[in-house]
């Protein structure tokens, strides 16, 4: 019987009650197949702040590395705004993917017909959306040197460099091409080559990189245009290869088209292990109120069985779950409309459990 080792961080705000739904998920397919999981828990973001003095303390460290995948919830909240810089809750985030190793983030955005009416677009502009945005993760403005707050002629100067390296193109690029060979074939690289001398060099070496996929279409597009037409023409895009900055953002924009940050998964992948994560935030806000949607995690569960554990058909199962039930009409409140039957975080993934025993 396979076993799988998955470092399980729930990290703060909702992060705990949407982990606890995407493990009701691991449970099941425990219960209908023949895996089995080790789940071990640590502390990262606030709540690791609040223990141990840092976000990303080492026990954590130890623990992920030594796990097959890692399932993450969400990190940060007002509790901890007020800290150096250094020390926030986000920086757990970077620190996590880098030392994964996880340079391409892989962020899918479709729309279930079910929620075609969640959506604030029209339906006939994003009925069918299926978009992959394919995001460069270790490296970029996120992480380029130098960076800080200086004092220049006695004022204060805010200083981030955006850097790429040609290999860290050219493997971010390879991922994008190898994803869209699995999905409708065609690639659109968005930079701000204009004006950006660092984005010169991504497109030169994109399209190098395309010259060994000639089954593959590609084309480039302005950042300021591609989020007019994220928004105008969403049908239009396939795979988005795109820099860290520019897919942190677009890939909120097509979470719109979704109806609702709460539906987006995302998997961090081509290091050491895999990193599966919903997009949003840890919403505080909302936190312990039985609210948030769960689905974006639970899908995240599913992109890890693709993409950690060779097992695609997991990922296929879960999805068809929570088609089930939002043809049921059951909804969280972000994507609640007239008609359909609200129910909370808890019973969203009892729910979408429940389905996926008959999925299996």
């Amino acid at each position: 019987m396979p076993v799988f080792n998955i470092a399980v961080l729930p990290g703060d705000g909702i992060g705990p009650e949407i982990m606890r739904q995407a493990l009701k998920v691991l449970r099941v397919i425990e219960k209908k197949t023949d895996l089995s999981f080790e789940l071990k828990e640590g502390l990262i973001g606030g709540c690791a702040i609040d223990k141990f003095g840092v976000p990303f303390p080492q026990e954590t460290q130890d623990l992920v590395l030594k796990a097959n995948a890692v399932l993450l919830g969400a990190v940060g909240g007002p509790k901890w705004d007020n800290l150096d810089f250094d020390i926030r809750p986000e920086k757990a985030l970077l620190g996590l993917r880098k030392l994964l190793e996880a340079f391409a983030n892989l962020r899918p955005a479709k729309l279930y017909d079910a929620l075609l009416g969640a959506s604030s677009l029209k339906p006939e502009v994003v009925q069918g959306v299926d978009v992959m945005v394919v995001r460069e993760l270790t490296s970029g403005i996120y992480f380029g040197e130098p960076r800080g707050i200086i004092v220049e002629n006695g004022e204060r100067v805010g200083i981030n460099t955006l850097k790429y390296r040609e290999h860290e193109i050219r493997r971010i690029a390879k991922v994008a091409f190898e994803t869209a060979r699995r999905r409708r074939k065609r690639v659109i690289s968005v930079d701000k080559a204009n004006v950006l001398e660092a984005t010169v060099l991504w497109r030169e070496v994109v399209t190098e990189v395309h010259k060994d996929y000639p089954d593959i279409e590609l084309s480039h597009m302005y950042v300021d245009n591609a989020a007019m037409q994220i928004i105008r023409w969403p049908k239009q895009f396939d795979v988005i290869l795109t820099t860290n900055i520019f897919g942190d953002i677009l890939s909120d924009a097509c979470a719109m088209l979704t109806g609702s940050l709460g539906m987006l998964p995302s998997a961090s992948i081509g290091g050491k292990t895999g990193l599966y994560e919903p997009i949003h935030g840890s919403a505080p806000d909302i936190a312990g109120q039985d609210i948030a949607n769960p689905i974006a995690t639970i899908n995240s569960v599913g992109m890890m069985f693709t993409y950690s554990f060779d097992r695609p058909d997991l990922e296929v199962a879960i999805d068809k779950a929570v088609q089930t039930v939002l043809n049921q009409g059951y909804r969280t409140k972000d994507i609640w409309e007239e008609g359909k039957t609200l129910v909370g975080t808890e019973k969203m993934g009892d729910l979408i459990a429940k389905a996926l025993e008959t999925c299996l």
